[in-house]
């Protein structure tokens, strides 16, 4: 039997597009406008950066609160003097010795009475002589306080001292003024032993206050002591007095139990007690604001930076249609076109989060070494970072490539 002599029908293959040419296809592309791809690219970098600076200043700054809070506001009590529940009040419900009596206390470390004192309509503040510089202040407010307000408040003295027990308990006509107090006084030096006037009564200024801790009414006002402002002026007649207290870490809630009666035995209802916030919360309600709030603005960054991906990706499937046109023409699938695009764009992506990383991690050290912080940065986020700007780039590009491949051959050739 003869062969046939017919000639055989080749049938085509289906085109395919591999890994390796799609990444090498989609490299190419970033590369043929090196300056724009850079630009579109800034978008996410912004984003990323924005992102992992935000998370890591906000637990390097909640680290800082946490050590902050411990130091301070744990470790205070304020007492208030409340008085009897009914009746008019005409004395302090806090005793002359109230200091000592919580001193005495275990964990207890300082502790002082102040108040604001309410002085006449015409009795004003001024320097001796009153027509000296820096003359009469009607602005400065007097408090009384027990010599226990120092080291409750942790006072900074730039000159002198603040009272003691002795002044307090010899009605010793002194006084301790803030820096700003004595600018506005005219007093710069303590060496000539100054003095001020309140109202028609002298006082000498022992101390000049430079800082304090706790209390910061105090480097606004002239501080006198308890004593001498009870004879002149009376009782507390506007505000109630209260008892500041500085305490060791973990014994504030013991001291805030124990304080009404050490003071007043026999009426510890006298007294309002305002112990220290759990700090479990605080540190929880802060740390959550922190991170609500720059996580939002983290999120503008990153959805800026994907519009730009997106516009910028739209712009060069339009400048490339020719392009689109003669790969299809040579047997490209719209899948491929769409997936070359996305590539693209993805690849744009990756570049931003890797860089963006980088860039917001250098911020984070950045920031803390300046602010001489421990920095604190979350490894699951330095690794999910970049991967952000994966998708990023991704959900931009999924419009622009999905257009690339609806564009007909035919149309796209004749451009």
């Amino acid at each position: 039997m003869k062969p046939s002599l017919r000639p055989h029908r080749s049938i085509p293959r289906r085109s395919t597009l591999t890994a390796r040419d799609l990444v090498a296809e989609a490299v190419a592309g970033v590369l043929q406008r090196p300056a724009r791809s850079a630009l579109t690219a800034l978008g996410t970098v912004l984003g990323v950066g924005a992102f992992i600076a935000v998370l890591g200043l906000t637990a390097t700054a909640a680290s800082q609160i946490d050590t902050r809070f411990n130091k301070l506001t744990a470790t205070e009590v304020t007492v208030e003097d409340t008085g009897p529940a009914t009746g008019p009040k005409t004395a302090l419900s806090f005793p002359p010795d109230a200091d000592s009596r919580i001193t005495r206390l275990n964990g207890a470390q300082a502790a002082g009475v102040s108040w604001r004192v309410r002085l006449g309509p015409n009795q004003q503040v001024h320097s001796a002589p009153a027509a000296s510089a820096g003359g009469a202040d009607a602005q400065t407010q007097v408090i009384a306080a027990s010599p226990g307000i120092w080291p409750a408040a942790q006072a900074q003295f730039a000159q002198g001292r603040g009272f003691d027990a002795f002044h307090d308990t010899h009605h010793q006509q002194v006084a301790v003024i803030g820096s700003a107090t004595a600018a506005r006084l005219g007093i710069t030096t303590l060496r000539t032993h100054p003095a001020i006037f309140i109202g028609e009564t002298p006082f000498t200024v022992i101390g000049i206050l430079k800082d304090v801790a706790r209390k910061p009414d105090l480097l606004m006002s002239i501080t006198v002591p308890r004593s001498v402002a009870e004879h002149t002026w009376g009782p507390p007649a506007d505000e109630p007095a209260q008892m500041l207290i500085s305490t060791q870490l973990g014994a504030a809630s013991q001291i805030a139990t124990e304080a009404p009666v050490a003071l007043r035995p026999e009426h510890p209802e006298y007294f309002k007690v305002t112990p220290p916030p759990d700090p479990r919360s605080l540190r929880t309600a802060v740390g959550d604001d922190l991170s609500q709030l720059f996580l939002l603005l983290a999120g503008v960054c990153l959805v800026i930076g994907a519009v730009g991906i997106a516009n910028t990706t739209l712009v060069a499937v339009m400048e490339r249609t020719g392009e689109i046109g003669l790969r299809r023409a040579l047997g490209a699938r719209g899948r491929h076109i769409t997936w070359q695009f996305l590539t693209e764009s993805a690849a744009l992506g990756l570049v931003g989060g890797l860089v963006g990383t980088s860039i917001g991690t250098a911020v984070v050290v950045t920031v803390s070494a300046i602010r001489q912080w421990t920095p604190v940065l979350d490894p699951t986020t330095l690794t999910i970072a970049p991967g952000l700007g994966l998708a990023t780039g991704l959900l931009a590009g999924l419009y622009p490539a999905w257009r690339a491949s609806r564009i007909p051959p035919a149309e796209a050739l004749r451009r």
